[in-house]
């Protein structure tokens, strides 16, 4: 879709104060908004043509917004400067869920100019970068599943998160019924990402209590993760009007966990796609390659697909997640699905759960599929069974094998950089100590009484 709008466009409706308020966002590494909001005509008269500044502490503080060390760009070392928030244009819309207010998202930079090579965006962008360069462009569609509850976040957060109400009691996987009764919230979210300039696709219920899916086209990467991001705090914005919550946390109960299966392919500087041929299903030997550094790259690069202790708990036979680094054509089964022919050929990360990053996520295939490219990795056989039932490797099982994976990779340093692993293996590291510092519901139940 093309920008919601331009600047002659915002100023014009600022004249008439029909925008009063402008927010400047950027994606953090937990894949959450942060920035600010800002008067529309200071925004016009200062910010567009010299951005604004945030603490640099952003991109270094754990879940709970703490400050914690091991952090190499920003610590009290360091004083915990500032960065730059430079508004990327083509991003700019209309928030029709926020009365008078637009929205675009921004790129990092220090204050000398150079980059924020550990900011989301940054590190999508130098991938991005990679291919340019052989001439190709990715194109990107993400598919976010959550879970909607009959009850406020400021319900939810004093019932401790427990014992929720789900919107729906039964499984609604493809029922009209089931989510008819929850049109309201579900046509607010979906008429609002419209007119906030996504092209709005479908809308389905899932398999687990209140669990839905609305469906976006894919675009070109970086617009497909911008808003992803943008979707994500709408929806919880909207359902929060209709004093409803929603999550998209990879496994919030024993049933199946909120998925984000990522959708890739590439086409050349004409707009050919690349990935179909003549090769045995239509795949060109392009396309065997790509898809041969994902299964190498895989483990190593799972943290970026599942970057919270609670994404590896989504990894379980039987529930639509994968357990093993396999391929197959149209296989729920496996990992990584190949789907479509011709030039709707792509394949399917089956990895990601709802709490991905996804430009971290995009980021990693892109690595990976250039790798197998420059290595012309041979392509495995494919998986036409259950993969589930396959003697092949494991997915990670914790974080913390991630993490280890992860921090070891010479295929991840050679993409992203020493700078950027140091940083993500940080944030991972914080993540397993709080983890591990922290008494669960599960312990107290089996061991209050009984131990």
């Amino acid at each position: 879709m093309p920008p919601s709008l331009t600047v002659e466009e915002l100023r014009e409706m600022v004249s008439r104060d029909e925008i009063d308020t402008v927010v400047l966002a950027l994606t953090d590494m937990q894949g959450r908004l942060q920035g600010k909001r800002l008067d529309a005509r200071y925004f016009l008269e200062e910010v567009v043509d010299h951005g604004t500044e945030g603490c640099n502490y952003l991109l270094a503080v754990d879940v709970e917004m703490n400050t914690v060390g091991g952090y190499a760009m920003s610590s009290w070392e360091r004083g915990y400067g500032d960065f730059v928030l430079v508004p990327d244009l083509a991003t700019l819309r209309r928030i029709p869920w926020q009365p008078g207010t637009a929205m675009l998202l921004a790129d990092l930079e220090w204050l000398d100019g150079t980059p924020v090579v550990a900011s989301p965006r940054q590190v999508l962008r130098r991938q991005l970068e990679r291919l340019a360069e052989r001439g190709w462009t990715a194109y990107v569609g993400t598919e976010l599943e959550f879970m909607l509850f009959a009850e406020s976040f400021e319900s939810a957060w004093s019932k401790n998160y427990s014992e929720l109400r789900p919107a729906n009691l039964y499984n609604v996987d493809y029922s009209i019924l089931g989510t008819s009764k929850v049109e309201p919230v579900l046509r607010d979210i979906r008429l609002g990402m419209r007119d906030a300039g996504m092209y709005v696709e479908s809308a389905k219920g899932e398999c687990n209590l209140g669990q839905h899916e609305i469906a976006f086209r894919y675009a070109d990467a970086l617009t497909t993760c911008d808003n992803h991001s943008i979707y994500k705090t709408g929806a919880k914005e909207i359902a929060a009007a209709h004093g409803c919550a929603l999550t998209f946390m990879a496994k919030f109960d024993a049933r199946e966990g909120n998925s984000c299966h990522v959708h890739l392919s590439l086409r050349d500087e004409d707009g050919t796609p690349v990935f179909a041929g003549d090769r045995a299903g239509g795949t060109s030997e392009l396309f065997e390659h790509f898809l041969a550094g994902q299964l190498a790259a895989l483990r190593e690069l799972a943290y970026l697909f599942a970057p919270n202790v609670n994404s590896y708990k989504r990894y379980q036979p039987g529930t639509f997640a994968p357990t093993a680094v396999a391929w197959g054509p149209d296989n729920r089964t496996c990992a990584l699905r190949v789907v479509g022919a011709g030039s709707g050929l792509r394949f399917e990360n089956r990895l990601p759960g709802g709490d991905v990053n996804p430009y971290l996520a995009v980021a990693g295939m892109i690595a990976a599929g250039l790798w197998g490219v420059e290595e012309e990795l041979p392509l495995p056989e494919p998986v036409t069974g259950n993969a589930y039932a396959a003697d092949l490797a494991h997915v990670p099982t914790t974080l913390r094998e991630a993490a280890d994976l992860f921090e070891a990779s010479e295929l991840a340093r050679a993409a992203f950089g020493k700078d950027v692993v140091d940083h993500y293996t940080n944030a991972a590291r914080v993540e397993l100590a709080s983890f591990d510092a922290a008494v669960t519901d599960w312990e107290r139940v089996r061991c209050f009484e009984r131990m």
